[in-house]
């Protein structure tokens, strides 16, 4: 099969994000990186492009470049990744879609809620693929998770607790490091730090595995190291519309933890747990019964979780071939077949509602809150 054209927008090297979109991208032989501008510096983002195989006349300066470069040929590219700082996302994510490109949107999509229906809105006039890469819920075992959940093994969900906790930025004399101090800058983070950065794939994560969305929501905000303007630790409840209980912690200053994003679902008929460090595991409790262990890789998983497994049961995958499974099914979505279940715009605008409400709850000394974008009350 014909491979795809790609072009990257920003992960240029030394990026934390870009060599898990390369690696993705290209792991299962459906795009080829054909285009990029992959850094602020055109000269430095230049000459990396072109060190990775991008024809020099493909290698551009900056995204505006690569837009007006790029609509005009035959050969243009299928899909634009958007790996750029949080700020940047909106207007290059419109831009793109507004010519006729398919997109994968780092998270979070858009700054505020209105940018978020408005990518909504240009994605259904223009009829073509936005995507966001909330790439935690491609883990064939996070999709079996949600298969037995939406199947109803546990019956009705009563409560989802879930935390994305770590402690690599607990460090004060590192606070200005470029690379952290970003993060906590409302010009380019936008309102919230930890929470859009890290909490919301665990509240994303919670909204797929139940098939459910979150409707209000009560958040505590903390910024633990004094030089911050944003939160480096928040606790956030939450219901669901169909009456669901939520339960999330995220951190960057929690030190010891170092990856810490894990889940448990608990329904009237059993319990379930994935853990992002033993990403080839769920544990299961059926009621009344013992503890189960479901391994990535054996007989009996759903289509759906066997179909992104690629090695035998008992050998790892791990995070970058989490993203080749967003790109898996972006491929399929691209060449009209039958793909998974991708986080669309959608997803991005109602993350971005719940980032904007927990940070006026959080304002308000935990008040409850209307979490729903407004286009979809």
């Amino acid at each position: 099969m014909k491979r795809l054209n790609w072009g990257l927008i920003g992960g240029g090297e030394g990026s934390q994000i870009g060599p898990a979109h390369r690696l993705g991208a290209q792991a299962d032989g459906n795009f080829t990186l054909a285009a990029g501008a992959l850094d602020v510096d055109a000269a430095r983002g230049k000459a990396y492009a072109e060190r990775l195989g991008i024809s020099s006349d493909r290698a551009y300066g900056d995204w505006k470049e690569m837009l007006a470069g790029e609509k005009g040929r035959v050969d243009r590219v299928d899909l634009v990744t958007v790996a750029t700082p949080n700020s940047t996302h909106f207007d290059i994510t419109k831009a793109f879609l507004e010519a006729g490109f398919n997109v994968l949107c780092e998270k979070p999509m858009t700054m505020t809620v209105e940018e978020g229906e408005e990518i909504v809105r240009v994605a259904e006039a223009t009829g073509k693929i936005c995507a966001v890469n909330y790439c935690y819920s491609a883990y064939p075992m996070v999709r079996e998770m949600r298969h037995m959940v939406t199947s109803g093994t546990l019956g009705k969900t009563r409560l989802i607790v879930t935390n994305f906790s770590h402690g690599h930025h607990g460090n004060a004399a590192e606070a200005d490091n470029p690379r952290v101090r970003w993060r906590y800058d409302p010009a380019m983070a936008g309102i919230s730090g930890q929470f859009a950065d890290c909490g919301i794939h665990a509240m994303h994560m919670a909204s797929f595995i139940a098939g459910d969305e979150v409707e209000t929501l009560s958040a505590d905000f903390a910024s633990t190291i004094a030089s911050r303007s944003l939160e480096d630790d928040a606790m956030v409840n939450f219901r669901m519309a169909n009456g669901t209980v939520g339960r999330l912690w995220t951190s960057s200053v929690a030190i010891g933890r170092q990856h810490g994003f894990d889940i448990q679902v608990f329904g009237e008929e059993g319990g379930l747990r994935w853990t992002s460090e033993q990403p080839n595991q769920v544990l299961y409790t059926p009621l009344g019964g013992r503890t189960q262990i479901i391994e990535k890789g054996e007989a009996g998983l759903s289509d759906e979780a066997a179909r992104l497994s690629r090695v035998a049961i008992a050998h790892p995958e791990g995070f970058p071939l989490a993203v080749a499974n967003i790109y898996v099914d972006l491929a399929a979505a691209i060449r009209g077949e039958a793909a998974g279940a991708l986080p669309l715009a959608a997803d991005g605008l109602r993350s971005m509602a719940v980032v904007h409400a927990a940070v006026a709850s959080a304002g308000q000394n935990g008040a409850w809150v209307d979490a729903r974008p407004p286009m979809f009350r």
